[in-house]
């Protein structure tokens, strides 16, 4: 827990400085952050997003709920899975099917890869360079190439398996409403299997690798919120909980959170009702579900220093590494039992009603609600992305930063800030949103 009272905390002697930062790299969107520090006290700081909406919402109304999949796939290059998987449960929920056996075990291998690949991305192209103080992975290659091409291979691997069973690496073809549109054969699936024993260890090399870098002294009390299923380690199912006490079927979603416009940014902020801000994503899962990871997991987060929970953000990068590893052993599981199904799909008849989903995103839970009419055109869709729910808690983290490190070097704390917000390896343009940071010291 922080041990200072951060609106108590002046630094003597502070001139008047601005730091500013038009485009943070190794991030996506458009957006800038804004800090006033007068008499060594922070007394405003806004988190601005000035990316234009999408509205990809308004696109989905009109159209049949079997065409949700594909088009809720281009929201992100980096996890289409996580979009297509949320809007067929929700459709499937709608229209009161269930889908288990071996086509739920394809779609937990489905999403292993995205997690494989989009984790390796973040944490060895994204996240690396700011502990080791490289402006980016290519510069961070001339002086540690083993650790580059690793995390290359890592993300090669989490491709292959989603191209195995979505039919392409980036926004998958074969997914739809009540399954695959085909089966992937069995000859593609075995050759999956060397592939995930080699990611297995490159994952264990990464999580000793991250272990060893330094962390800031750094920790919130956040209330954490993630799915929580009785029997695995969530992707596709279960019930959302938090650390606070919540606990409901992911139909309540909206009785607890709601969306709020800001003055300043183009995309909405989410809070707990009468809690504030809350956090998702691996540090969520984590804490939440350590008792689900494999045994080698565990082991590995304990050899890495992590407790059952984390709370310091800078260490997400070693969660993300013991996610990838259970990744890699969760698609070893699936292959390794299991049986081809008689079709790829089951039929879905769509019925009049509203369809609720949530699944676990690589960066948090992702919800989506549809309601479609009795001919399965879709009447209006809700969808909100895991970084958009994680605005206020960035937001906070930043004024934090701020106001513990008001006597650091304006360069020096400008790549903390920006260091700061990759910790949450933000898909800012699935939130819409870029940043800029300013910061003004009177």
């Amino acid at each position: 827990m922080r041990r200072q009272k951060r609106s108590a905390r002046r630094v003597s002697g502070m001139k008047s400085r601005t730091v500013k930062v038009d485009y943070l790299a190794r991030v996506e969107g458009e957006g800038s952050f804004f800090v006033r520090v007068k008499d060594g006290e922070v007394v405003e700081s806004k988190f601005k997003v000035f990316e234009p909406p999408r509205f990809f919402e308004a696109l989905l109304r009109g159209r049949k709920f079997t065409e949700a999949p594909d088009i809720t796939a281009r929201i992100c290059g980096i996890c289409p899975v996580a979009y297509q998987m949320s809007s067929i449960h929700a459709m499937e929920r709608c229209c009161g099917v269930a889908i288990d056996g071996p086509l739920r075990e394809l779609r937990r291998l489905i999403y292993c890869g995205e997690w494989i690949e989009s984790h390796a991305l973040h944490i060895y192209m994204l996240h690396a360079p700011d502990f080791l103080g490289y402006p980016d992975a290519i510069q961070m290659a001339r002086d540690h190439p083993n650790e580059v091409k690793r995390g290359l291979e890592l993300k090669k691997i989490g491709n292959e398996i989603v191209t195995t069973v979505g039919g392409r690496e980036i926004h998958p073809i074969n997914v739809r409403v009540g399954g695959f549109y085909k089966l992937p054969a069995k000859s593609e699936l075995q050759s999956l299997a060397s592939k995930l024993e080699r990611a297995r260890d490159l994952s264990i090399e990464t999580v000793r690798w991250v272990a060893g870098l330094s962390f800031p002294e750094f920790e919130e009390n956040y209330e954490f919120v993630a799915l929580v299923h009785p029997d695995e380690y969530p992707f596709n199912e279960g019930r959302l909980v938090s650390t606070g006490g919540l606990d409901i079927d992911v139909k309540e979603y909206e009785s607890h959170f709601v969306e709020e416009h800001i003055e300043y940014s183009n995309a909405l902020h989410s809070t707990m009702k009468e809690r504030g801000a809350y956090l998702v994503g691996p540090l969520a899962r984590y804490a939440l579900n350590y008792d689900k990871l494999t045994p080698l997991a565990r082991e590995e987060a304990m050899k890495a220093g992590l407790a059952k929970v984390c709370r310091n953000p800078f260490k997400s990068i070693i969660v993300r590494s013991v996610e990838t590893l259970y990744a890699c052993e969760e698609a070893l599981r699936i292959l390794s039992r299991f049986v081809e199904p008689e079709r790829p799909f089951v039929n879905v008849t769509p019925r009049a009603g509203i369809g609720y989903a949530c699944t676990e995103a690589p960066r948090g839970i992702l919800y989506h609600r549809y309601r479609i009419d009795e001919a399965g055109t879709i009447l209006e869709a809700k969808i909100v992305p895991p970084t958009s729910q994680n605005q206020k808690v960035i937001e906070g983290d930043l004024r934090h930063y701020v106001g513990d490190h008001l006597d650091e070097p304006n360069d020096r704390l400008q790549g903390h800030l920006e260091q700061t917000i990759r910790n949450y390896d933000p898909c800012i343009s699935c939130a819409t949103h870029f940043l800029k940071l300013k910061v003004e010291r009177e």
